[in-house]
Order: structure tokens, then C-alpha cells, then sequence
């Protein structure tokens, strides 16, 4: 059972510059990290990019943000679009941070950066300086990779390879129409403004379902919505768009005229402001599609 999230490559179409653009991509990785998304991913919108604040440019800062810290000098080194990376909001991933611990020690994500003779290599984990380690027999190391390092003791340095990294949110690029075919894709839904409104009934014949068979939910971008990137009339999403689950709860039921979803949702039902930001619906969506029955 996974979560995926679905973002256009358009979503910093609105920014005033790079900066806000930058800060706005690191609320989306935030929301999704917070509600322990698995995949965050960017699908084509290229009629609705502008300028240089497209795809790659959206891709790169939401990798960058997903990166632990200590590790960020050395992964990316310096690059155009991470101009203003220092306006991201900390994500504070557990499986970044080392927070669960236990009477062993700490663990937290390194990097490898030397690979030496009789199985040791040299590994960035946020100390000092990078540490010779042990490679664990059953593992090979290359340059480059990541690994988790338990840290029994910082004066002196006590510390060992135990695995490769825990997995945490990844971010990828695919079509629209490739995330939605997934095998793991579980419920597909569409957030947006045109589709059946939430209700805590609607909520209650969704739970179980999403919590059996996982969650992947696809979110427009500013002023250009789901509708307008598939090129879907909005009036056709709310006469025949809605969910068909209840109808047929184990069928592969698809609306007409969209790539795959099962459902349309508008997660926001009556909204107060006449825009609500992409980053701000994911926060709004994820609340409610990610509680169990």
C-alpha cells in the first residue's frame, strides 16, 4: 500500500521569481512528507510552463529538498536553479533525521565518498569530517552511494554500517497516464474544485478502501487546473466526473474523458478564498484522504 502524489510541471508558473518559486516547492515537499507520501511526482505540463521555472526546474529543487542536509553540499554542489535553497522549509524527515534511536545509537543517512582497500570506505554523515568505515560483508559499495550509519559515539567517533539507506519520499518524473497504470496506484483521484465535494460520508466509503488499497492523487497547477491540462470540459468533470466506487467498489471503473481516475474530489468544498494554491490543497487533501477508519 502506497501514496503517491501528482504535481504538474507547471506548478511555479505563478511565481513572481525563483525565489518564491523555490519556497513554494519546498511547502509541496513538506506536505508530503508530512503525511508520509511515498512518491512525489512530476508529470508534463509543458503547455502551462514559463519561462525557466519548468519541470526541470521543479524536479530539481523537490530532489534537493528531499536530500538530507548534511548531505546537500556534497550531492549537488552548486547548480542555477538552486539559487535560493535557502528559503526551504526544514522537512525534518525521520528517516532523515536519525530521531528514532534506540540504547545502540542513532541512525542517520551518509554518503559514500572513497572506497578503499580491505572493505572500508570513507562516508560524509554530517560529522566533522568524513569517517573510515567498515563495509559489511554482505554489502558492496560504490562511490557515491547512500548508506545508514548507526553513531554509538561522537568523542571519540564510534560508528558502522548497518544497511542502505531506510526509504523515505522519492521524487520522480513520469506521464500522467504512467503514474495512474501503476500497479500500486491504488485509488486514483483527481483533486479538484470541479469534483464531487467532500463529505465526511464520501470520506467514510473512502477510508477503508484507501487505507486496503493505497492513494494516488494528482493536483493542477495555479490558474490551470486538472480540467485544462487533460483538456477536459470543467461542466463535463461535474456531470459525469464523480466516483463510481460505491456503485462498483472492485471495478476498474474510469470516467469519460480522463487518463484513469477513479474518482473527481473537490477536497475544499466551499472554499473562502477564490484560489486555493497547489501547495495549500495538498496539505488540505492529504489531511483528510491520509486518516483510517
Amino acid at each position: 500500500m502506497t501514496t503517491s502524489v501528482l504535481v504538474p510541471s507547471s506548478l511555479a508558473r505563478e511565481a513572481e521569481d525563483k525565489r518564491e518559486a523555490t519556497r513554494k516547492l519546498g511547502y509541496v515537499a513538506r506536505a508530503a512528507t508530512i503525511y508520509r507520501a511515498d512518491r512525489l511526482i512530476v508529470y508534463p505540463d509543458r503547455d502551462g510552463e514559463t519561462g525557466k521555472l519548468g519541470g526541470g526546474f521543479v524536479h530539481t529543487v523537490l530532489r534537493y529538498a528531499t536530500t538530507p542536509p548534511h548531505l546537500r553540499k556534497e550531492i549537488w554542489g552548486k547548480r542555477d536553479e538552486l539559487e535560493y535553497v535557502g528559503v526551504l522549509p526544514p522537512l525534518r524527515a525521520t528517516s532523515q533525521t536519525g530521531s528514532e534511536s534506540d540504547d545502540s545509537g542513532s541512525k542517520r543517512q551518509g554518503i559514500v565518498t572513497e572506497v578503499g582497500p580491505d572493505q572500508r570506505v570513507r562516508v560524509n554523515c554530517g560529522l566533522q569530517h568524513p569517517i573510515s568505515l567498515n563495509v559489511p560483508s554482505e554489502m558492496a559499495l560504490a562511490e557515491g552511494e547512500r548508506v545508514t550509519v548507526r553513531i554509538s559515539s561522537r568523542r571519540p567517533v564510534r560508528a558502522k554500517i548497518v544497511d542502505k539507506p531506510t526509504q523515505g519520499l522519492s521524487i520522480e518524473q513520469t506521464d500522467l497516464s504512467a503514474a495512474l497504470s501503476r500497479e500500486d496506484a491504488g485509488v486514483r483521484i483527481a483533486a479538484s474544485r470541479f469534483g464531487e465535494p467532500l463529505t465526511v460520508g464520501k470520506l467514510e466509503t473512502l477510508a477503508g478502501r484507501l487505507e486496503r488499497d493505497g492513494l494516488t492523487v494528482a493536483f493542477g497547477a495555479p490558474e490551470r487546473g486538472l480540467p485544462a491540462i487533460l483538456g477536459i470540459d470543467a461542466d463535463a468533470v461535474q456531470k459525469d466526473g464523480v466516483a463510481r466506487l460505491d456503485a462498483a467498489d472492485d471495478a476498474d471503473v474510469e470516467p469519460n474523458g480522463d487518463p484513469g481516475f477513479d474518482l473527481w474530489l473537490n477536497t475544499v468544498p466551499n472554499q473562502g478564498s477564490d484560489v486555493v494554491r497547489t501547495e495549500e490543497a495538498l496539505f488540505a487533501t492529504l489531511a483528510s484522504l491520509t486518516l483510517r477508519a
